[in-house]
């Protein structure tokens, strides 16, 4: 998911290559001897795989509007998991937004990422001012 398959696209060898499905963290955890859940607002596991650490994420759902922010709007805890179209949804930039589905040996877009690598062009996925609120490191 995201910048690995942006960069694949590009030509681009990725520095990295995070994983996301719909396993929950603690389901990630029990399929690799050496994976750890860290983080309390978005959990991710990190499995180590040989000497490469992956970072696995579990899709997260569009509910996130309930999530508990503070008194800036940047969102303090979410670990919503939802359907792969919803995570696509809550990232920040469409050429981020793709997945690749190795079993078919497809990239799935449903933002236009494709396009929008193409043609050269930076859009945010939703509300630019909402976006950035909810995560300001972005």
């Amino acid at each position: 998911v995201g910048g690995a398959v942006r960069d694949l696209l590009l030509g681009v060898k990725p520095k990295d290559f995070d994983i996301a499905t719909d396993a929950t963290p603690e389901q990630v955890k029990k399929l690799f001897r050496r994976a750890f859940i860290i983080g309390r607002r978005f959990q991710i596991v990190h499995v180590m795989f040989g000497q490469e650490l992956l970072e696995v994420t579990t899709f997260r759902g569009a509910g996130s509007a309930n999530a508990p922010k503070d008194e800036h709007g940047r969102v303090l805890r979410d670990n919503n998991f939802g359907p792969q179209h919803e995570d696509a949804a809550r990232r920040d930039f469409t050429i981020n937004a793709m997945y690749y589905d190795p079993a078919t040996q497809t990239v799935l877009d449903y933002h236009g990422g494709i396009e929008d690598i193409r043609d050269k062009t930076l859009r945010i996925i939703g509300v630019p001012e909402a976006r950035y609120r909810e995560d300001p490191v972005r």
